[in-house]
């Protein structure tokens, strides 16, 4: 059993991360060895986003979900030792199982936007690859600046940490 969980190690995709300055943008792109339909409801349920989105020791705690266009996620990051960080992230457009958009905010536990730091659009695409599924995730931002104040949060370590559980979650 040793050696087929070294295998398995071993062979996870590494998530990659293109910074566009220009172009205010953060292009994502992971490949999980599972089909399209269980990436999309990992991505698309609270059930399976509260077990894999945020980099342990910290984890989402869902309050609401309405995973519909117009509809809106919101949850807290909860940390180890009781921090929490609120988000909402609203749901623009959704044509399953392919792709679906919506904008980030963080807020305070009511979904109020914290107007300290600035929303993110994205765009989330999942194609068959192989045997299983690439994600494409493109960040957008309003600007250069905000997109910077996005990265020094350590969002790179822990999307991919985050995207890492998600790969473990599904190879279950």
């Amino acid at each position: 059993m040793d050696s087929l969980k070294q295998i398995i190690m071993t062979t996870k995709h590494k998530a990659s991360f293109a910074k566009n300055a220009s172009a205010k943008t953060i292009t994502v792109v992971k490949e999980i060895d599972a089909p399209v339909q269980q990436v999309w409801k990992a991505w698309t349920t609270a059930e399976q986003l509260d077990k894999w989105w945020g980099p342990k020791p910290w984890n989402a705690v869902t309050k609401k979900m309405d995973f519909t266009e117009g509809g809106s996620w919101v949850y807290k990051m909860a940390g180890p030792n009781g921090e929490q960080q609120w988000d909402k992230v609203n749901f623009t457009n959704i044509h399953a199982p392919n792709d679906f958009s919506a904008t980030d905010l963080f807020t305070d536990e009511k979904g109020n936007r914290n107007s300290d730091m600035p929303s993110t659009r994205w765009k989330n695409s999942f194609t068959k690859s192989g045997d299983g599924t690439k994600i494409e995730s493109v960040l957008s931002f309003d600007s250069k600046e905000d997109m910077d104040k996005i990265l020094k949060t350590g969002f790179e370590e822990g999307f991919s940490k985050g995207l890492d559980q998600l790969d473990d979650l599904l190879s279950d």
